[in-house]
């Protein structure tokens, strides 16, 4: 029995001995395929696929965005520029230093390990609401606090909150994903972030953001795995609340921001100064899109932004564009962006872990809300309540911050499981 035993003991270190060896030479052949410069080159050329680069056709959706908003943008623009900076190109070159800083950022960000932010996401929400609270009391602009001057750059904390609440609840839903069927996990956490940020958009006021950050605690919520019935239930206390503050007053600036909300077009002369002026942005936002038709005035040939249409290179810019490019130019640009949220949220539900899964989703929703609600208030079926449209509407911290969240998406496709184009 011993000479067996001891022959069953040599036979097992001569097994280990060599797997070792095996495993040393796979080692030696890897080191050697990465030195070689062929080797080398074949990478490069893999940069787009599977689990090994960026995702190309979501990257090339970005770009198309991106340029056909700045062209439109400065197309909206330049009459405005022209009149108040005394300068045609105000509004351009500074959108163009705004998107070379998003780029660089985007692409930067792309090589970045997303999982290393879970441990930002406290940190990122604190910063938030710190950046919330200071521009309570920074001057306001045009009776709203929404913006902090940094010398010629202007940044706008909702853009980062929105941000930091995907974020946050990313973070929350992928190590509590087993637990968020129950309120403690899920209706606590997220009544306590949205509260607390609502209520600091509240005094700037910025009901838009509000609405914003509403749906997308939702969508994190219900995504990390909250039950129906508790979406449900909170849907009644907010309807409960806004009507509770819409009675007592709490609710003014928005009243008067519905002011002719619906009616834009019944108030077509200065009989009623008061609905006259409140109806007088969308009144020529309507008349821009009218105009239009099918196939537009052609590029550069839009009559409502020369001083019509106030700020036509913000919130009310896809004006302009039915205007200029007509409804078939501007289904075109929606069912780019339509593509854009499909790809991101097909990426994101095939990342290797639920955090990508949740933070990908997030990002892709907040552009495809953006969109719909744009569009709703720049038709007249939502108020009047300043929502920009992604990659076209002018500003610095808004474009930045959102090719920042596109290169994280597309450091997530890095490890999606899917295929390239």
């Amino acid at each position: 029995m011993a000479p067996f035993v001891e022959v069953m003991r040599k036979a097992d270190y001569n097994k280990v001995y060599d797997e070792k060896l095996n495993n040393r030479r796979e080692r030696r052949e890897r080191s050697a395929r990465r030195d070689d410069p062929r080797q080398k080159a074949k990478r490069k050329l893999k940069f787009f696929e599977r689990g090994m680069g960026i995702d190309l056709p979501f990257l090339l959706l970005v770009l198309v965005l991106l340029i056909i908003g700045m062209i439109m943008m400065f197309s909206a623009s330049f009459p405005n520029a022209y009149y108040n900076k005394h300068d045609s190109y105000f509004f351009i070159k500074r959108q163009m230093i705004f998107a070379l800083i998003g780029l660089a950022a985007m692409i930067a960000i792309s090589f970045f390990n997303y999982n290393k932010l879970h441990k930002f996401a406290g940190p990122m929400m604190i910063i938030a609401w710190v950046l919330l609270g200071i521009v309570l009391i920074v001057p306001s602009e045009n009776g709203v606090h929404r913006w902090i001057g940094i010398s010629s750059f202007n940044i706008q904390p909702s853009e980062i909150a929105k941000f930091a609440v995907i974020l946050f609840f990313a973070h929350w839903g992928s190590v509590y994903y087993d637990k968020m069927q129950y309120a403690k996990y899920s209706v606590a956490p997220g009544l306590g972030i949205f509260a607390f940020t609502a209520g600091l958009l509240f005094f700037e006021p910025h009901y838009s953001g509000i609405v914003i950050i509403a749906i997308l605690t939702i969508i994190m919520l219900y995504e990390g795995g909250m039950k129906i019935k508790y979406l449900a239930m909170g849907a009644v206390a907010l309807v409960i609340i806004v009507a509770v503050a819409a009675v007592t007053g709490l609710l003014t600036y928005a009243m008067q921001r519905m002011d002719g909300w619906g009616q834009a077009l019944a108030y077509t002369s200065a009989d009623d100064p008061k609905m006259w002026n409140a109806t007088w942005q969308t009144r020529n936002s309507l008349y821009a899109i009218g105009s239009g038709g099918l196939f537009g005035l052609g590029l550069g040939n839009s009559r409502q932004k020369y001083l019509y249409l106030p700020e036509s290179q913000n919130d009310f810019v896809f004006a302009i564009v039915c205007e200029e490019i007509g409804y078939i130019g501007a289904l075109i640009i929606l069912l780019i962006f339509a593509l854009l949220v499909w790809r991101g949220i097909t990426l994101s539900l095939r990342a290797k872990d639920r955090f990508g899964k949740l933070l990908g989703i997030g990002l892709s929703a907040q552009i495809g809300i953006q969109v719909v609600l744009n569009i709703l208030v720049i038709t007249d079926w939502l108020p009047n309540t300043g929502i920009s449209l992604p990659f076209f509407s002018y500003g610095g911290s808004s474009l930045i911050m959102l090719l920042a969240q596109m290169g994280l998406v597309l450091s997530i496709s890095r490890t999606a499981n899917i295929e390239r184009q």
